[in-house]
C-alpha cells in the first residue's frame, strides 16, 4: 500500500513537470543523490533520476547539462531535465546493471572480462577528456552495461562531481590547487586526489586501475580501515596506497597491470595522457592469453553468446546517441505559493544554448556584448508556461541567476554559483 502512495505522489511530481508523459513503475536503485525509477512513456521504457533539492546538492542539473553535452560512446543519452520545488528529476536511458552489482554477486572477474572493460573505460575516459571533462568519481557502481542489443557496452555514469579541467578554446588548463578536500571515492581515488590537489586526467585513469586490480582480486590492500571520521580515513587509505607499490599492489597480475599504474602514478598534473598505450596493454594481454575480444563476458548468458554480434552496425549506434534531448527547469512554477512577476523564463533552443547563455549573461549583468541570436530567446513572465513541443528539437528551459564567466578565456561557458557548467 505505501509503495503504491509513493508511485502515486511520484505521478503526480510527473504530472507537474512532463504533462504527466512518464508513468513510474518501480525503484531500481538509490544513493545519497536520490532514488532511480523505471518509467514508461509511449511504450518505451527510462529511467527516472530524482534528487531532493532540500539536501541541497543540486548536482543532478550538473549532471543533466554535462552528459547532454558529451552526447557520444558510452555515454547514455538523456530525453529531459526538470525540477519542481521539491525535485530535481532526469529522464535518461534505460540501461543494465552495474559492474559493482554484477561483481557482487561472482566475487571476481575473470582477466579476458577486465581486459574487455579496462579497454572500454579507457575509451570513454579518452573521449569524455577529448571534450575537454574530468569524471572524478571513478568506481564500479558508475559504470553500467547496456540493454538489448547494446548490452555488450560499458556505459559510464553519474556526472554530478564532472567538471570542467581546460578551455575548449585554447585548451589552457586550470592550475594545479591544493584544495585539501577529497573529491569523489577515496577507495579508488588516485593518491594525488587524496592530497587534495586539482583533479586532472591522471587522476580519472590512475582510479580505472584501482578498479579493474579490484576486479581482479576481489579486494584492495586499503580496504576495512576503520577511524573516527572520514578525514582519519582518508589518511589512513592515503597512506596505504603511498606505501604499496605497483609491483606490490600487481602481484600474480600480468605485468601490464604494473605498467599502468605505474605510468599513471608518474603522470604531471599537465600532462597528455597516451590512451592508444594504454588500451594496447589490455590489448596485448587478450594476444598473450589468446583470447578474442568478443564482448562475451563472464555474466554472458549462452542464449547472449548466439545473438551477441561483435560489431554492432553505426546505424544502430547512431540511434542511441542522436536521441532527443529536452531540458525543462520548470523550478517553483507549479507551485501556486510562490508568484514573482518578475521572474524571467529563458527559452534556449540547445543548438545555440551556449552562445545564448552567454548573451543572457551579458544582457543580466549589464554586459557589453549585445546579443548575436535575440530571436531565439523568449521571456516568459507572470508564471505562464507553453508546453514544450518534442517534435521541434530539444528546449532548454531554465531561470538561472547570479550568472558568471567561468574564466577570462573561456567565451564558450558559463556557471552559476552553486557551481554547475553550462555549455
Amino acid at each position: 500500500m505505501e509503495q503504491n502512495d509513493k508511485k502515486s505522489d511520484l505521478d503526480n511530481i510527473l504530472n507537474q513537470v512532463f504533462f504527466g508523459k512518464y508513468h513510474c513503475i518501480k525503484k531500481i536503485g538509490e544513493g545519497s543523490f536520490g532514488s532511480i525509477y523505471k518509467a514508461e512513456y509511449n511504450g518505451d521504457y527510462y529511467a527516472l533520476k530524482f534528487e531532493s533539492i532540500e539536501k541541497g546538492q543540486n548536482l543532478l542539473e550538473n549532471e543533466a547539462l554535462i552528459m547532454n553535452y558529451l552526447k557520444g560512446p558510452h555515454i547514455p543519452y538523456i530525453k529531459l531535465f526538470g525540477s519542481t520545488s521539491e525535485y530535481n528529476i532526469l529522464v535518461m536511458q534505460l540501461l543494465g546493471r552495474s559492474l559493482e552489482t554484477i561483481f557482487e554477486e561472482r566475487k571476481k572477474f575473470s582477466l579476458k572480462t577486465v581486459c574487455m572493460l579496462g579497454y572500454q573505460f579507457i575509451s570513454a575516459l579518452e573521449y569524455i577528456h577529448n571534450r575537454h571533462i574530468l569524471h572524478r568519481d571513478i568506481k564500479p557502481d558508475n559504470f553500467v552495461m547496456g540493454l538489448n542489443s547494446l548490452s555488450q557496452y560499458v556505459y559510464l555514469l553519474d556526472f554530478g562531481l564532472a567538471k570542467k579541467y581546460r578551455s575548449s578554446t585554447t585548451l589552457k588548463q586550470l592550475p594545479l590547487v591544493n584544495r585539501k578536500k577529497l573529491t569523489g571515492t577515496a577507495r579508488y581515488a588516485s593518491i594525488n586526489a587524496l592530497k587534495g590537489y586539482e583533479h586532472s586526467r591522471r587522476d580519472d585513469l590512475e582510479a580505472v586501475g584501482y578498479v579493474l586490480i579490484y576486479f581482479l582480486k576481489g579486494r584492495l590492500p586499503w580496504q576495512g580501515f576503520t577511524a573516527k571520521n572520514k578525514e582519519e580515513r582518508y589518511k589512513k587509505i592515503l597512506k596505504k596506497k603511498m606505501e604499496v607499490t605497483p609491483k606490490v599492489l600487481c602481484k600474480e597480475l600480468p605485468k601490464e597491470f604494473e605498467h599502468y599504474i605505474s605510468y599513471t602514478r608518474n603522470m604531471e598534473y599537465y600532462e597528455e595522457p597516451d590512451y592508444e598505450m594504454l588500451k594496447g596493454l589490455f590489448n596485448s594481454i587478450l594476444i598473450k592469453e589468446h583470447s578474442k575480444f568478443d564482448y562475451i563476458y563472464d555474466w554472458t548468458t549462452p542464449e547472449e553468446k548466439l545473438m551477441r554480434r561483435v560489431i554492432t552496425p553505426k546505424s544502430e549506434l547512431e540511434s542511441y546517441q542522436n536521441k532527443k534531448t529536452t531540458f525543462a527547469s520548470y523550478k517553483h512554477f507549479y507551485d501556486s505559493r510562490e508568484e514573482n512577476n518578475n521572474d524571467k523564463t529563458i527559452f534556449l533552443t540547445l543548438e545555440n544554448s551556449r552562445k545564448n547563455l552567454i548573451n543572457s549573461y551579458k544582457n543580466n549583468t549589464n554586459g557589453n556584448m549585445e546579443s548575436n541570436n535575440d530571436n531565439n530567446i523568449k521571456i516568459c513572465k507572470n508564471n505562464k508556461m507553453p508546453q514544450p513541443e518534442d517534435d521541434e528539437g530539444p528546449i532548454i528551459i531554465s531561470r538561472k541567476k547570479n550568472l558568471e564567466p567561468l574564466s577570462n578565456d573561456d567565451d564558450d561557458v558559463v556557471c552559476c554559483t552553486s557551481g554547475c557548467m553550462i555549455f
